[in-house]
């Protein structure tokens, strides 16, 4: 094999190959014999590529397949309440959707996600099942620091801005489980179910919620992340907030869904349409249900988010909610005041996520008078004292978002 190479190598140059002619046939018959085996090897050689690239594309073809069909057996199947579930699951994403529209026509699928109780309005609140706490941690509004604010400057006279926005087993032995900060006034608790892990964080100080906002809103404008509220506002911890326009997963947090208070002022949303709240007066009480901005205002409400649907009413949970397996974040409230906030992981391995009735029995194991969910997918992630203690569902990092509940 190396007399081959050097002979091939001999007569590779013009001149050298020139020679290969004027001399001696023995050189000439070396030299054929010593290519006609390079071709070979060379042959073969691409011979075993292409064999490899087609079991490659063979496998991928029966794993993509196999795929197919069992997707196809999860909604066609005999378990109707597995098949519903598939296809709330992948509906409720920004990059799956196509998968539900694979096997169901959207006017099925729209059947199967809408076929709860999530669109009423909830109910009458009785505040009176809650009893704010007279002492305080001593932290007051003066106390942190935030940027300034849109909605300063613009806006009419109601301080509007003009846009529109458009059953399982919970672990609740807690014994080794909560994390209390005695003078922070919060604990972490882990939670669990079949198919979910997450994280309960109390704050026993209500008026230490509020919720964080951008500078501005607007098609061109960009959110924060979680981590940039909690800077900017010098928060012990928070969750992500209220929805926000996210077309194919792409939305920056510039344009929120419903309705936005800040400070009392109405920073986003149409003034007389209803959206679902999560909304905080000045004492720290919670709203939970459906309202119209002006009502909002009205109520002394000091901080709102939109998403919904609400979780529990006056210590009921709602039922029939249903909702995919996903990442959630709610929150809540209990008789003592306290506030719940809730985040689920999702979409892994360890913890495939929770749906909407999950999420009510958590809150109302946790003791919640009133609770509602929030933004959730790859928007649900809980931060406290500088650290994730759930994991983001976004593949890109972390996402931008136009509001969060951080705990000053």
């Amino acid at each position: 094999m190396n007399n081959c190479h050097t002979v091939v190598k001999k007569y590779s140059s013009h001149r050298n190959f020139f020679d290969l002619f004027t001399s001696k046939n023995i050189a000439r018959h070396n030299y054929f014999i010593c290519l006609g085996k390079a071709m070979t090897r060379t042959k073969k050689a691409v011979v075993l590529i292409l064999k490899c690239m087609a079991f490659v594309f063979s496998t991928l073809l029966i794993i993509v397949f196999s795929l197919y069909c069992a997707m196809w057996i999860l909604v066609n199947g005999p378990s109707r309440t597995i098949s519903n579930l598939f296809i709330e699951t992948v509906s409720e994403t920004s990059a799956a959707k196509f998968l539900a529209r694979m096997y169901r026509s959207q006017e099925e699928i729209d059947e199967i996600v809408n076929r709860g109780n999530s669109d009423d309005d909830g109910g009458y609140l009785d505040n009176s099942l809650i009893d704010l706490p007279d002492d305080t941690t001593g932290v007051e509004d003066d106390d942190y620091k935030g940027g300034s604010k849109n909605g300063d400057d613009e806006g009419n006279d109601n301080g509007q801005n003009g846009s529109i926005g458009d059953t399982q087993n919970v672990d609740t032995d807690n014994t080794d489980k909560v994390t209390p900060d005695a003078d922070d006034g919060i604990e972490i608790v882990d939670v669990r179910g079949e198919t979910y892990n997450g994280k309960m964080m109390i704050v026993h100080d209500p008026k230490r919620v509020f919720v964080a906002v951008p500078d501005s809103y607007g098609e061109n404008k960009r959110g924060l992340t979680l981590d940039g509220y909690i800077e900017k506002y010098e928060a012990v911890g928070g969750i992500n907030g209220g929805g926000f326009y996210d077309p194919n997963g792409t939305g920056r947090g510039g344009v929120p869904e419903g309705i936005v208070i800040y400070e009392g002022k109405l920073l986003w949303g149409d003034y007389g349409t209803e959206y679902w709240i999560a909304g905080l007066d000045e004492n720290g009480l919670l709203y939970v249900n459906k309202m119209t901005p002006e009502t909002a205002l009205s109520l002394g409400i000091k901080y709102a988010a939109s998403y919904g649907p609400a979780l529990v009413i006056n210590g009921v949970p709602r039922t029939r909610l249903y909702g995919g397996l996903n990442p959630r974040t709610a929150i809540g409230q209990r008789a003592d005041g306290a506030i719940l906030m809730l985040v689920i992981d999702g979409r892994s391995v360890s913890s495939l996520g929770a749906t909407y009735d999950d999420l009510a029995e958590i809150m109302v194991s946790f003791g919640a008078v009133n609770a509602t969910n929030l933004d959730g997918g790859s928007s649900s992630l809980m931060s406290y004292k500088g650290e994730h203690l759930t994991r983001s569902a976004y593949i890109f990092g972390y996402r931008y978002m136009p509001t969060a509940f951080l705990v000053r």
